[in-house]
């Protein structure tokens, strides 16, 4: 009997092991991987000449696309411009050069959310609180402001023509306001808000952006079903001021946007976005 006992308990002991070990996997499984960062040691900047930066550095393009993101803008138009803000380490990656924090404790319980900040025309991704990629971006102008609040993702299209000219070719379109048209697309980035009210982006980040969020589910043509990936637009651009990115060579810290400040511009939808999580992951249950 002894004998029985002991190899009962060694058997549920082990089983115990084993279901430590399963749900230490499952709870692995959830948590959002990050790649490895490379932080610059230095975080300083300065202003320079674009003819004369770009002569010195013509040998090494690795550096070009930081420099055209802490300017917002694209190689065509960073020639076209004359001062620039240029930072003294070029080394790191580029969530070091942009505002956005690498973590938000509030977002933890989000799967999915874009922010897109007007006053430092950059744009952030999260996972589960976790930063998974950030660029620049220009936004609407003065007078087709970029609407702000919360929106969600609905419909995408790889190219599409603009309702406001249909002239213009729009890349990786994600839509955000159905009834107003207004999305992220690849589209010229002048390095100012210039759009007709639309979310430019480099090609790059418009396609990341078009493959990392969610489309909606429609019922029939008229009902939404389950809505896409939440997005929060935020804040105000002064238009009449000299562009903000250029502080950044008086004060490296001008343009950091704090944690705090993330989870007070999310906290009034809150609620709203893991009512919305809730749906699209019943209905992902169902279908799978």
């Amino acid at each position: 009997m002894k004998k029985i006992a002991l190899i009962l308990n060694i058997s549920l002991a082990l089983l115990f092991v084993a279901c430590k070990q399963e749900n230490k996997t499952e709870s692995t499984a959830e948590k959002v991987v990050v790649k490895e960062r490379h932080e610059p040691k230095k975080t300083s900047y300065h202003l320079e000449s674009a003819k004369d930066w770009l002569s010195k550095n013509a040998t090494d393009s690795t550096k070009f696309h930081i420099a055209y993101a802490v300017n917002r803008t694209d190689a065509a138009n960073f020639k076209k411009m004359d001062s620039v803000v240029i930072p003294d380490d070029l080394t790191g990656d580029i969530e070091f050069y942009l505002p956005f924090p690498l973590t938000v404790s509030a977002l933890k319980d989000i799967n999915k959310i874009v922010f897109f900040s007007y006053p430092t025309q950059t744009f952030a991704a999260y996972e589960k609180g976790e930063l998974v990629y950030t660029g620049p971006t220009n936004m609407g102008r003065e007078k087709d402001k970029t609407p702000t609040g919360l929106f969600f993702t609905n419909w995408k299209a790889e190219e599409t023509t603009s309702t406001f000219d249909d002239e213009w070719e729009l890349r990786w379109n994600f839509n955000i306001e159905n009834k107003l048209g207004v999305g992220w697309h690849q589209y010229t980035l002048p390095g100012y808000p210039a759009s007709h009210s639309c979310l430019r982006l480099q090609e790059k980040d418009a396609r990341k952006l078009y493959d990392f969020a969610d489309q909606w589910e429609l019922s029939n043509p008229e009902t939404v079903k389950v809505k896409g990936t939440p997005v929060i637009v935020f804040g105000s651009y002064d238009f009449k001021a000299p562009k903000p990115w250029l502080e950044l060579a008086k004060n490296p810290k001008a343009l950091t946007i704090s944690e705090t400040e993330i989870e007070n511009v999310t906290k009034p939808f809150l609620e709203n976005i893991l009512k919305e999580q809730k749906i699209r992951q019943d209905f992902q249950k169902v279908a799978n």
